[in-house]
């Protein structure tokens, strides 16, 4: 039984899901690294950049915003996220995260159970983190 994974964000995986994507993603843990049934990513959205509108049928899925801005959807409702800001969605219900404002929006992202999150990431292209990733996600 396995009692830890450490990991640097230097050294994570990152993809993108599509080559038009505004937003990638830094896995962090998922099934195939630690055999778990949830998904921890750092979802980055490009300036502009958004989520398409998605729903889940039976995941839950958290987001809490390590740097910058942007809104939150949850069917016909809108809420302003910043940093520090922490949200939940429930499943069954149509959402989409936007990059508001003048930089990239960072969060963690977690989904559980995973529901093929981590499967439809790693079958996008392999992207690297930027020297701007790399500072933000380090705490510099």
């Amino acid at each position: 039984m396995k009692k830890f994974r450490f990991n640097n964000i230097a050294d994570v995986q990152a993809f993108r899901i599509s080559a038009d994507s505004s937003n990638y993603f830094a896995i962090l843990f998922d099934k195939p690294l630690d055999d778990i049934e949830n998904i921890f990513v750092v979802e980055i959205f490009n300036v502009g950049g958004a989520t398409p509108p998605n729903e889940h049928a039976t995941a839950h899925e958290f987001f809490y915003v390590l740097h910058g801005e942007g809104i939150a959807r949850c069917n016909d409702e809108e809420v302003t996220i910043k940093k520090g800001d922490s949200l939940l969605l429930h499943p069954g219900n149509d959402h989409a995260i936007r990059n508001t404002g003048t930089g990239k929006l960072y969060t963690l992202t977690v989904m559980t159970p995973n529901e093929g999150f981590s499967e439809l990431i790693r079958s996008g292209e392999s992207v690297t983190l930027d020297a701007e990733d790399l500072s933000v996600l380090s705490g510099e």
